[in-house]
């Protein structure tokens, strides 16, 4: 038996879904719209522990309609096995849509129409979930947590709380100037403060001793996305280690229009 996430047909989520923001939320300028909404990944059944907060969806997203599945969300599946969490997580992204442009991230950090869906989504999630930890993402998303538990609307959440770098932190903060490597040490260094912290806090799926990173990712570290994340029927090649989608365009609007999906040579059976 293939597993699969079964979707948003069932209450509460069949609502907050029908009822998502568009374009007079998410001007079409600084967000990509037209690829659509992008909800959640992880579990909808009360299950769910761990509350992750990401940034926004990219392209590997857009395809898979789930978020963190690509290069950040496949570190980052790595950071919830030293945890001993293997399905009991929720993962959602401070905006619905794919930022065009960091400014453009940044200038609606605090925008309360986009907050307020947003909160709709963590009331949601706290309620329906014994969560014991949000994990947030960046600095995007715990600008998020913030708003949220500063709201005096919320759902009462009295869980841990950590913030860490974004999973590509390193790659943005090199192609800012800063060593790749120096900018890695320095992510893996907060990764292991946050596991240290948030191990004591956390009833693990599986209990494993807690192993923390070196100065790299090694190859186990970057898990592989579970399938039971994917809606029905997604080829096993979109959840692998591999780039096998990129946006392509001679112009800014041609690219922002275009991604190209290649299966990787290795996953080819021809």
């Amino acid at each position: 038996m293939r597993s699969f996430d079964p979707g948003y047909a069932h209450a509460p989520y069949a609502a907050l879904v029908g009822e998502h923001p568009g374009p007079e939320t998410y001007p079409p300028r600084e967000f990509r719209v037209e690829w659509g909404p992008i909800f959640h990944r992880g579990r909808l059944d009360g299950t769910a522990r761990v509350l992750v907060i990401g940034q926004d969806p990219a392209t590997h997203e857009a395809i898979t309609r789930r978020i963190l599945v690509g290069t950040a969300g496949r570190r980052f599946q790595g950071f919830l096995h030293k945890l001993g969490i293997d399905t009991s997580y929720v993962l959602i992204n401070t905006y619905l849509y794919s930022v065009y442009g960091q400014q453009a991230g940044n200038a609606h950090a605090d925008d309360p129409d986009i907050a307020r869906y947003r909160h709709r989504w963590l009331d949601t999630l706290v309620t329906h979930n014994r969560i014991e930890a949000v994990i947030s993402l960046g600095g995007l998303a715990n600008t998020a947590f913030d708003i949220w538990r500063n709201d005096s609307d919320s759902a009462p959440y009295d869980g841990a709380h950590a913030h860490i770098l974004h999973p590509t932190y390193p790659d943005s903060a090199s192609a800012s100037g800063t060593d790749y490597q120096v900018a890695m040490r320095r992510l893996l260094k907060n990764w292991n403060s946050a596991l240290t912290t948030l191990s004591g806090a956390v009833t693990p799926d599986v209990q494993r001793p807690l192993d923390l990173y070196g100065e790299a990712f090694t190859p186990s570290e970057l898990a592989v996305i579970p399938e039971a994340d994917l809606p029905a029927g997604l080829p096993s090649w979109m959840r692998s280690d591999e780039t096998w989608a990129a946006r392509k365009g001679a112009g800014a609007e041609e690219k922002r229009a275009t991604i190209v999906v290649r299966i990787p040579e290795d996953e080819r059976p021809f």
